[in-house]
């Protein structure tokens, strides 16, 4: 008579209490695991094939970091933080099966714990502390706080199921709540919404991506999880040669810019479209977006890289460069504003779905306002 498999709750291998599911963290991104935290302040992720162990651990260790990388990278091991990992977990029963085996199925689940030493863990905990209040300052100086998402109620006894004809009235007639509706009841609309960027006309791509980021922001305000999932397809498609990617990096853009709180993490692999002519434009636009709304974003991505695009001979690009320098305070690029303000070069831009003519000197005037109304500020609260 074989032996009878023993199955067990998990447990925290620093402290030996039971340790609930992980779950999806509130700040997606493009690896996550699901993440928990022990009482004893241990945090975890679960790695439910057992094959991403290496990702799982840096996870781990920067989710324990206050999502600071630059002091996760910093810390040593048992200097500074311990590890430890319960092996055979399977996730849909949230049970550790001695055997590896449950009902006929492999169990290669992993729970990968770390926990920070205690003047390490109020060292993370300090410091983003003093992120949250950069942050509350960058936004109180813009002038600007990120909209509260508002999600229609649903109507009771009334459930509609996805379809392509469905989809397409309700995007021609621009029925935000309807798709917002229907998506929280059908994940599948979001992918009928994805294929009507396969359009020849550029501008209805432009309009469509505008229409899927106001959708994402209320859909992700109840549930983020099938927005993370349509922003990890499309940066596949994007990084794809063999892959159509028309309209998505302009989608990604204002899917980021509408939830920046949610989906912030993703911003810095926009860089990633810079480089090629086909998406320099969406991928500098995308930035600029989610600039306005989080200029703090920008700053943790290497940003310096883009300056040469103030030269670009097309000039769209310089036009978006010069906004995105604005929008992100830049006072370190004013003399190269400058030197640009008698552009009169006309492009395109849009905003809200719609697009403008204007100038790069017309952005330049704009871009410099801005950033002397920053100096301004702190010229006067040094004053006071």
């Amino acid at each position: 008579m074989g032996k009878q498999t023993v199955k067990t709750s998990p447990w925290c291998p620093f402290c030996g209490s039971k340790v609930a599911k992980a779950s999806d963290a509130p700040r997606r991104k493009m690896n996550e695991f699901p993440v928990g935290r022990c009482l004893c302040g241990a945090v975890y992720t679960c790695d439910v094939t057992g094959h991403n162990v290496g990702s799982a651990m840096v996870e781990t260790l920067v989710y324990a970091c206050e999502d600071n990388w630059d002091l996760a990278w910093e810390l040593m091991p048992e200097d500074d933080y311990l590890t430890g990992r319960i092996e055979n977990y399977d996730e849909p029963t949230h049970q550790v099966v001695d055997k590896g085996n449950l009902d006929g199925r492999p169990v290669r689940g992993v729970l990968y714990f770390v926990r920070l030493h205690t003047e390490i863990s109020e060292l993370a905990k300090r410091l983003g502390e003093k992120k949250k209040k950069e942050i509350a300052a960058e936004v109180a100086a813009q002038g600007k706080v990120v909209e509260e998402v508002t999600v229609p109620a649903r109507k009771e006894g009334v459930k509609r199921k996805a379809n392509k004809r469905l989809v397409m009235q309700m995007a021609e007639s621009h029925d935000i709540e309807g798709l917002v509706l229907l998506c929280l009841a059908d994940k599948k609309t979001l992918r009928l919404l994805q294929r009507r960027l396969y359009d020849p006309v550029e501008d209805n791509r432009w309009r469509t991506a505008w229409l899927i980021g106001q959708v994402c922001s209320r859909v992700a305000a109840k549930d983020p999880g099938p927005v993370s999932e349509l922003l990890h397809r499309m940066f596949e498609a994007c990084s794809d040669s063999a892959a159509a990617n028309w309209g998505m990096v302009e989608c990604i853009g204002t899917i980021i810019a509408g939830r920046p709180d949610i989906f912030g993490a993703f911003t810095r692999h926009l860089l990633n479209y810079v480089d090629d002519e086909s998406t320099r434009v969406q991928s500098l636009w995308g930035l600029a977006e989610i600039g306005e709304k989080r200029p703090d974003l920008i700053r943790e991505i290497p940003f310096f890289m883009l300056f040469r695009f103030l030269q670009h001979s097309d000039a769209a690009v310089r036009g978006l460069m010069v906004r995105l320098l604005g929008v992100m305070r830049a006072r370190e690029a004013s003399g190269q504003l400058m030197a640009l303000s008698m552009d009169s070069s006309p492009f395109e831009i849009w905003k809200d779905g719609e697009k403008y003519a204007t100038t790069v000197g017309e952005q330049v005037a704009v871009a410099l306002k801005t950033i002397q109304g920053v100096k301004e500020n702190d010229a006067a609260g040094a004053k006071t």
